[in-house]
């Protein structure tokens, strides 16, 4: 991601993170990490394969959120990265490609490894994006609902205050973007002797560019013993190179994905701006006629808002959030399934469910990163579903469609008049 993507994200996280790369004094600059070649690429170092989740011998409370959230089978990436987690190997680095189920990889291994009596500060997780946080926040929560366990996204553009007084309360599990958790590292309001797990999601954006240098004070700050686990979907030579100032004969992995191809998947963006989004759904709802639809929101706070909205036109939509507990899901989950309810407003929670096909996806809120679009317009991974998907792009989501278009090698066109005849 580009330097300036990072700064529309807010100024707060951008003051406490580094602006360039230079090597600060007494670091060592590396330039042959171990575990990886030079093409960009890891080599795999790990051959135990668990081909389901009751091999991995997890504690029985995860085990049943596991279940209870939807998942069947770990994916391939799940398969061969938990389990050396879970085992407290030191330095873990997983490449695999985007929607392959590495957030569902961390989370389990994080829940596994915590103590959920203890109420001090175990996993740090840190991500580019705020709204990743979130869902990555609401992830952990929904795989830990039956271990009575906190998670706390501390990111940037939320009051500072608050989020002081809940740190100091005591959270098990921290995930947030790196000038807010620096920063809160810095005056002792987290207090990392008890971290267990580091943990870097989409490694290639956090350590590339101006940020690595300030990734690396956040890690000087917790234990020597921490383990650290990296995740990307690509392994750039800035990726390497950082990386290996806290490798010590790491354990690598890499998934080596079939070819991403979204040929099925018919996909159209329409123009908007903040205040006419929900007279654009209105119209289009109108229009088309929806047999089952998923609306995807952004935040918790806009999928109740956005319920309220269209509840009173149609009483068949529902809503769903990772606010709600697994009974209060399931039931939802249930009545969308059965068709009872045609229509389900949502955040990224529900892309994360392996079982569930829609023949509409309607992008509300466009998404913050690349991840979370593959995830919404093709659950589990599969790669070859068939539908349509509706992106409402305002002109701040531009720069995101393109990286998605020229990452995924896709085309985004804008939405015909005859929509209605292509679902």
């Amino acid at each position: 991601m580009m330097l300036d993507t990072y700064e529309q994200q807010g100024e707060e996280d951008l003051e406490a993170e580094g602006k360039n790369g230079d090597t600060k004094p007494g670091q060592q600059d590396f330039h042959d990490p171990a575990g990886m070649d030079v093409e960009g690429v890891i080599e795999t170092k790990w051959t135990e394969v668990a081909t389901s989740f009751d091999d991995m011998n997890l504690k029985e409370p995860l085990l049943r959120s596991i279940y209870a959230y939807g998942f069947e089978k770990p994916s391939a990436i799940q398969q061969r990265a938990i389990l050396p987690c879970i085992k407290g190997y030191h330095v873990i680095v997983a490449q695999a490609q985007s929607g392959t189920g590495k957030t569902a990889t961390f989370s389990i291994s994080i829940l596994e490894r915590i103590d959920p009596k203890s109420k001090e500060t175990q996993a740090l997780i840190l991500t580019p994006i705020r709204e990743q946080a979130q869902q990555i926040q609401e992830e952990v929560l929904a795989l830990g609902d039956y271990m009575n366990i906190t998670c706390h996204a501390c990111i940037g553009g939320t009051n500072l205050r608050e989020d002081m007084r809940y740190l100091e309360k005591g959270v098990q599990i921290i995930v947030g973007t790196l000038g807010r958790v620096y920063d809160m590292l810095k005056r002792r309001v987290i207090n990392p002797g008890k971290i267990k797990m580091f943990v870097l999601d989409e490694a290639d954006e956090m350590l590339s560019r101006g940020f690595k240098d300030k990734t690396y004070d956040v890690f000087r700050y917790l234990p020597n013993d921490v383990q650290v686990v990296l995740l990307s979907a690509t392994m750039s030579p800035d990726v390497m190179d950082v990386t290996s100032k806290f490798m010590r004969d790491p354990v690598t992995i890499l998934v080596e994905g079939k070819e991403l191809t979204l040929e099925g998947i018919k996909q159209f963006f329409v123009s908007v701006t903040k205040r006419n989004k929900l007279k654009t759904l209105n119209d289009l709802y109108k229009t088309l006629i929806i047999s089952q639809a998923v609306i995807f929101c952004n935040t918790c706070r806009m999928v109740d808002w956005l319920m309220a909205q269209m509840q009173h036109r149609n009483p068949r939509v529902s809503a769903m959030h990772g606010g709600m507990n697994q009974k209060e899901r399931g039931a939802i989950l249930s009545k969308f399934r059965s068709g009872s309810a045609r229509v389900l407003i949502t955040t990224d929670l529900f892309a994360r469910l392996p079982d569930i096909d829609v023949s509409l996806v309607i992008n509300y809120d466009f998404p913050s990163n690349r991840e979370s679009y593959i995830h919404r317009i093709d659950p589990g991974g599969r790669f070859h579903r068939k539908g349509v998907v509706i992106n409402f792009v305002t002109a701040d989501d531009t720069r995101a469609l393109m990286n998605i278009e020229k990452y995924y090698r896709t085309s985004i066109e804008k939405m015909p008049s005859n929509v209605e005849d292509l679902i």
